[in-house]
């Protein structure tokens, strides 16, 4: 974002949509408006998800930067689906093609049902120590001129050297996505972004003047001038829907992420409550991933601003529309500004 957003070292990444079955005719048309839209609303890039039904991120990310100057695609990454190598080799080609830096979202999760299709059973703790082992060996490659030997309990690489090399301008952010203990420690040993899906703002409090380690949030955002309008714009895209809340049940089921059971108990405590601008329902009817902030300009920048002095500031923002990327912009300000001032 721009402005007090970017003076405060924020950062806010929007989110590539993806296919919806049936529809793939003009699919990558919309990936490259979505990411020219995310650019010209001064988001510092785009994440590109990962999962069995989603088209290979590597590809969506080479169509965004081919669609923009600036943008910077933020790729989920889980080792399941390729060697620490290839990433690094993909990560310095595109490099040599575009000269853009990347960002990468290191996952070690996913549907139980994903992971069981590609004999992947690795249990949920286990998974963040491989994850440990397979940045170290991305992350030497990317970092080093010369061969790289690393002998870990997962992964072992010999005289391994990666050519084009990468130009030390254009090494990776890395983020690492998870809210459970072992993913906030893995984040921690890696001096990476840890990723969390937020609990309401009023649950923070002002971080210690030294915070140590980086955090950012994944959270959708509907906000408008007046709350009334946030509200009808909140509805009118996520209502009531009974099979989607079927399926967020089945998902349940089928998923052992600690972000989701957490969500999940938020959503059944918010239930008792009555409307709150922390709102879970996009979530509780499986179209959405994360929380959203609804109302006006000043009432989600009151919200989001608490997340802002609690230390966090990478942001990661829901596929709510092309056209709420704007009002985001405008909370972000007065989100910043407020911080500022205090």
């Amino acid at each position: 974002m721009r402005g007090a957003a970017a003076e405060s070292g924020i950062q806010v990444f929007s989110t590539c949509p993806t296919p919806v079955a049936g529809q793939a005719a003009g699919y990558l048309q919309q990936v490259q408006e979505y990411a020219r839209r995310s650019e010209e609303a001064g988001c510092e890039g785009i994440l590109v998800v990962t999962d069995n039904a989603q088209p290979d991120p590597w590809l969506v990310a080479q169509a965004i930067l081919g669609a923009t100057r600036r943008l910077c695609p933020l790729v989920a990454v889980q080792p399941v689906y390729m060697h620490p190598y290839s990433v690094a080799k993909m990560v310095s080609s595109l490099a040599l093609l575009y000269g853009r830096r990347l960002f990468l979202n290191l996952v070690a999760g996913g549907f139980k049902n994903d992971l069981a299709a590609l004999n992947d059973l690795t249990p949920h703790d286990e998974r963040y120590a491989r994850l440990l082992d397979y940045a170290a060996v991305l992350l030497s490659l990317l970092r080093s001129t010369g061969p790289v030997s690393i002998m870990g309990q997962y992964y072992k690489v010999s005289n391994l050297k990666l050519s084009p090399p990468l130009p030390a301008a254009l090494l990776p952010g890395i983020l690492v996505s998870g809210s459970s203990a072992a993913g906030m420690e893995a984040a921690q040993q890696l001096g990476a972004v840890a990723v969390e899906y937020p609990r309401p703002p009023k649950e923070y409090a002002p971080a210690p003047p030294a915070r140590p380690a980086p955090n950012g949030l994944r959270i959708g955002i509907i906000a408008r001038p007046g709350a009334d309008e946030a509200w009808s714009v909140a509805r009118a895209r996520y209502p009531e829907d009974r099979k989607g809340r079927l399926t967020h049940q089945l998902a349940m089921k089928v998923s052992d992420s600690a972000w989701h059971r957490q969500l999940d108990a938020l959503a059944q405590a918010a239930a008792h409550e009555g409307e709150q601008a922390y709102w879970l329902v996009p979530f509780q009817n499986y179209k959405a991933v994360c929380p959203f902030l609804v109302g006006s300009y000043d009432q989600v920048a009151d919200e989001l601003s608490r997340y802002v002095d609690a230390g966090y500031r990478t942001f990661i923002l829901d596929l709510a529309g092309a056209d709420e990327l704007p009002h985001a912009g405008a909370v972000f300000e007065r989100a910043a500004a407020r911080c500022a001032a205090a």
